[in-house]
């Protein structure tokens, strides 16, 4: 525990910007982990943190119906994009840490392991949930170690979520671009659906 806690001491920053001056960035890149068809008409990017009790809300609840109607449909590409929010900000440093190192086919099998586990997680559990998740998706304890101590691959997330808050202008999480367009709120299923409706709509490229 406390060697998540010294590796994520170094990443909280404020979260306190000034009025949007660009839209948020839509273009999909190598750092990004993504699911569904990569043609399809609509993208969804969400910006997320495994401590963020929101995040996990909405992934527990809505995420799976939305996964199943539009994801595996071929009707969305979908784009998780990782935040570091909540608390204990160890949580979601040393959780993206341990997904990736999982590897990209069980990034999200492990995501949504911690999100489903954040609670007990967030009680002062933090390394031995983590560690139970990282032996399900085949890492041995030696691995995980070696992950979420990791320092360039902290440093590359801490870079990352720097460019979210600084280029696309994120101010919290969850929040939702669906084909260039920001939702803040957390949305329900049917929120979803009138989203990508107009998103389909109105045509516009990824």
């Amino acid at each position: 525990m406390r060697t998540i806690l010294t590796l994520a001491a170094g990443l909280a920053m404020t979260l306190a910007l000034a009025a949007c001056q660009k839209p948020a960035a839509t273009a999909v890149t190598s750092d990004d982990m993504s699911l569904g068809n990569p043609a399809a008409k609509v993208t969804v990017i969400e910006y997320a943190s495994v401590a963020c009790p929101f995040c996990a809300q909405w992934n527990n609840t809505v995420y799976p119906a939305f996964k199943a109607k539009y994801i595996d449909s071929g009707k969305v590409r979908y784009i998780a994009r990782e935040a570091l929010t909540g608390e204990p900000t160890a949580l979601a440093a040393a959780g993206f840490l341990t997904a990736r190192c999982a590897g990209k086919d069980k990034y999200f099998q492990v995501v949504d392991a911690i999100y489903h586990d954040q609670q007990e997680a967030q009680s002062g559990q933090t390394r031995e949930v983590l560690l139970k998740i990282a032996k399900a998706a085949g890492l041995s304890e030696a691995r995980f170690d070696a992950c979420i101590t990791d320092p360039k691959a902290l440093t590359a997330l801490n870079a990352r979520w720097q460019r979210y808050v600084q280029d696309d202008k994120i101010t919290g999480t969850p929040t939702f671009i669906i084909n260039g367009k920001t939702y803040t709120d957390p949305p329900t299923l049917a929120e979803m659906d009138t989203a990508i409706a107009e998103a389909q709509g109105a045509g516009k490229p990824r």
